[in-house]
């Protein structure tokens, strides 16, 4: 059973950070492919960034340069780490893990293994 619990949201002023973790279950985050995915207000969910197994990462043009993902196995534990945060980035962010979902855009569709989010909302 695959658990995945998101913390570190909050509210921020535009240009500043805060950094996303995602606590899994078992080894997830050093067997399978893992994303981040946002859904604002409205909108269609996203996916914002992922990584592979191996550490290879994918971000949606958007955040690239901005948004940094890593993943710390040890702790099975994956990160997000946003700096200069715009309005728009402004959602409920969504740790997302599943076997071949290793590229950002895979998690535009409900498919893998979700938390339950965790909300940015940046003024």
């Amino acid at each position: 059973h695959v658990q995945l619990v998101e913390s570190g949201g909050g509210s921020v002023q535009a240009g500043r950070s805060l950094r996303l973790s995602c606590a899994s279950s078992g080894s997830i985050v050093s067997t399978m492919c893992m994303g981040w995915v946002r859904q604002a207000p409205g909108k269609e969910r996203e996916g914002v960034a992922a990584m592979d197994s191996d550490g290879r990462t994918t971000y949606e043009n958007s955040v690239k340069g901005r948004f940094t993902m890593s993943k710390d196995n040890a702790k099975d534990t994956l990160y997000l780490e946003m700096n200069n945060l715009k309005p728009e980035d402004t959602g409920m962010y969504y740790c997302a893990a599943g076997d071949f979902l290793c590229h950002y855009s895979d998690y535009s569709r409900p498919v893998g293994h979700w938390g339950q989010g965790t909300q940015v909302t940046v003024s």
